[in-house]
């Protein structure tokens, strides 16, 4: 019988963004290992995709915000609170995978317990930490720093997307033989260069992903709206979710009406061919929020598209940026973002050649996924 690996999270297909892209990329890689994998995870709005070849998925109701997204206290817990009988039903797996946030980790960590069954954790951010940038109530932060390092102590093996969230990791007090950087990256098969060449008049900019107050995507709309004034053609599309989108929103048609645009969450595809013909990709991180370490997906999105980046902040994703040539970074301030954006030039065929195969070398998500199973694996030898 092949083993089987039982993975644990809030969030999956048809729900768009980083963690089911990350966790379905690992799923393949383990059946293609010749593991059987088993989801557990949240009942979707509205109809559930089929299960994939070796991969079969057990869905259970949860709260949702009015987004339908899996966020806040209470929509976890409505998660996190029936896993752990969830996780001691159904037959004995070899090992569990779980994904934040850290009660999710408890879950997993009981339930393994009582069936002698190792974890993994997969860290893609340590949630303490933007905890403590949000001003987290003390007796909040000091459960959640508690329930984080329970979680990871446990574990047979962390994954960690970044060497920064891996140091993190150890300082929690997890043995670093038992920490593996796994990387992140996207599917470099669905975002892929458009063969289009942009023939409209003015700067066409993309914003990709979630709009939160760790991103600060504010300062774009701000810095766009100065750039229209000058460029009348310019236009900025803003794609994704997230608790500021509504508020970017009712901004944007404030300050740029006609030049910036929020359509809301879009199909992979959709976003790789918006991001294909833009002549520049947007990121941001805002100083001090306690995501420093995270390495944006946005950055590896644009690239694979063949599209240089404009970072503002701070952290991985603008070390990124500088140290692979992949655009231009700036401070997170209004005036900095649209100088930039003021002064961008549009890239020629050898530059976005260039980008494309930065991201075939460093941004592949199959990569980094093939890294994940391999500790996973490990666990179960």
């Amino acid at each position: 019988m092949s083993p089987l690996v039982r993975i644990a999270t809030r969030t999956w297909a048809p729900d768009v963004g980083a963690a089911p892209f990350r966790l379905r990329a690992l799923a393949l890689a383990l059946v293609a290992a010749g593991c059987d994998v088993e989801v557990l995870t949240t009942s979707p709005p509205g109809a559930a995709p089929p299960d994939e070849d070796g991969v079969r998925t057990r869905r259970a109701p949860v709260l949702r915000d009015a987004e339908g997204v899996v966020r806040g206290y209470l929509p976890y817990l409505s998660f996190d609170v029936p896993l752990t009988g969830r996780l001691l039903l159904g037959r004995r797996p070899d090992v569990v995978v779980h994904e934040p946030p850290p009660t999710t980790g408890l879950a997993t960590r009981l339930a393994s317990r009582l069936r002698g069954v190792p974890y993994v954790s997969y860290v893609p951010d340590v949630w303490s930490l933007g905890a403590v940038a949000a001003g987290a109530p003390r007796p909040v932060l000091t459960a959640l720093r508690a329930a984080e390092a329970t979680a990871l102590r446990g574990a047979a093996a962390v994954l960690a997307v970044t060497d920064g969230m891996a140091e993190e990791v150890v300082r929690a007090g997890v043995d670093r033989e038992r920490v593996h950087v796994v990387g992140n990256g996207v599917d470099v098969g669905v975002f892929r260069p458009s063969g289009r060449v942009p023939d409209a008049p003015g700067l066409r900019a993309v914003y990709s992903g979630t709009m939160s107050q760790w991103q600060g995507a504010e300062v774009f709309v701000r810095a766009f709206a100065e750039v229209a004034r000058a460029d009348p053609a310019a236009r900025l599309v803003m794609v994704g979710g997230g608790v500021d989108a509504p508020r970017l929103r009712v901004l944007a048609a404030e300050l740029a009406p006609g030049a910036v645009e929020l359509p809301g969450t879009v199909a992979p595809a959709e976003a790789a061919r918006l991001l294909g013909e833009a002549d520049v990709a947007l990121a941001s991180l805002v100083p001090g929020s306690g995501y420093d370490l995270m390495a944006p997906t946005k950055i590896a999105a644009a690239a694979a598209c063949g599209t240089p980046v404009l970072f503002a902040g701070v952290g991985s994703g603008r070390d990124a940026v500088l140290a692979g040539d992949l655009g231009a970074a700036v401070e997170h301030d209004t005036a900095s973002v649209a100088r930039a954006l003021s002064g961008w030039r549009r890239p020629d065929a050898a530059q976005r050649q260039r980008l494309r195969e930065w991201a075939l070398r460093h941004g592949s998500l199959a990569a980094a996924a093939e890294r994940a199973a391999a500790a996973v694996l490990a666990v179960l030898r």
